[in-house]
This record gives C-alpha cells, structure tokens and sequence, in this order.
C-alpha cells in the first residue's frame, strides 16, 4: 500500500463551516484531558491508600512503586497535551529531540513501538509541532495490539509534509478517528475516540494544510501537508 493510492482527502471547510468551536470544542477537549488524566490520578490515590493502610504494610514497596509510575505517566501526560492542545508554553519554535521526547514517555511501556525517523536538530514552529505530535500518536494509537509506528518529515519546495505510518497485525483507525480526521462531526460512536482526530484535521486546516488518510489490512498512514 502507498499512501496516495488510498488516501481518504479531509473535508475542504472554510473557517466558518467548522462543525464545532468555542466552548462546544473546549468541552471535548476538556472531557479527553479528564479521562487521560483520571486513570493515573486513581491509581496514586490507590498507592497512598496502601500507604495508609495498617493491614497492608507488606505491600508498602509495591505501593511506592504504583505511585512513582502513575506520577511518571501523570507527568508525560501534562508536558504532551501542553505542546498537543494548549498554547501553555512560551516557546514558538521545538526541536525533534523535544517532541520524540514527548510522545515517547506517553507511549512507554504500550505494545506499540515509535521509530522516529525525524533529525533530532530540525525544529518546527508551534503550529507544525501541534500537529506532529498529535500526528504521532495516531499512528501510536492505531496499533492496539502492537506494531511499529514510523514518524517522518520532508520539506517539498513550499510545503512541508509529517508522515505517520503505523503497521501491525490488527492496524486500524475507529469509525469515530475516521470521523474526526474527515474533519466531520460525530453523529454516533464515543465522543472521546473522535476529539483527537478532529483535533489533528482542525490544526491542520487552520495552518493552511491538507490531512489525508490512508488505511489498508494491517497499515495506517497519515500525511500531513502544510504549507512552508
């Protein structure tokens, strides 16, 4: 499979036709934060309580250990959505070695493995890092059972082009990423599979860009083209 051959092109909106926006967007947004959040927060509270717990004094170190990865996993998820969904930061341009760095720690530990095949040193403005790495964890993301995803870059006269390519035996995108990368509204389905992908087309086509989509048995590609 090549990426051209069955790309699925994004909706063509113009600003004013975008399905959702304002506080309609800063709800899903916030919904998908909460839920990426609770799981690690739930399980600290569940090591402090250990901790507590007179009767279960001889799972102290276990308890320790439950509480010092879910912080680990709390922190990756806040320095990444910070880059991936807010504005948080004063920085205007990234570095590679930054944004591997942020989807790395969010994906350690998962079945999936990131090959990173972008130059440590080429840096990106704040737009182009938004949609790598929201980019990137698609491709993460469309290998439940394990797999690679490859994450490239190339610049072509007056554009850019970020790449994520994910293969593995069960690669797939949900009905609801297919929504959302479409640049349509959810009209069934979860409203947490498709905010994300609904992201990634919205910062793509508010920088001038196109997002298409490819999906074939065991591959996903994404192709993210943006002007330079």
């Amino acid at each position: 499979m090549t990426l051209p051959d069955l790309a699925i092109p994004s909706a063509d909106l113009a600003a004013a036709d975008l399905p959702t926006g304002g506080a309609e967007l800063a709800a899903f947004i916030a919904g998908k934060l909460c839920h990426d959040f609770i799981s690690p927060a739930g399980a600290i509270m569940s090591g402090l309580d250990l901790l507590e717990d007179p009767t279960a004094q001889d799972m102290r170190d276990d308890a320790m250990s439950l509480i010092r990865q879910s912080a680990k996993k709390m922190v990756a998820h806040v320095h990444f959505a910070r880059v991936a969904f807010g504005a948080a930061t004063t920085s205007e341009h990234f570095v590679s070695a930054e944004l591997r760095g942020l989807v790395a720690n969010l994906s350690e530990g998962g079945r999936a493995t990131l090959d990173w095949r972008i130059d440590d040193s080429q840096t990106l403005t704040k737009p182009e890092a938004r949609i790598l790495v929201n980019l990137a964890w698609m491709a993460l993301g469309a290998l439940p059972t394990g797999g690679v995803a490859t994450i490239t870059a190339r610049r072509e006269s007056d554009r850019l082009l970020l790449i994520g390519s994910a293969e593995g035996n069960r690669a797939r995108l949900k009905p609801e990423a297919l929504t959302g990368l479409g640049g349509q509204r959810l009209t069934e389905g979860l409203a947490g599979q498709w905010i994300q992908p609904y992201w990634l087309w919205l910062a793509v086509n508010e920088a001038g860009g196109r997002l298409d989509v490819a999906s074939d048995e065991g591959r996903v590609g994404l192709i993210a083209r943006i002007p330079a």
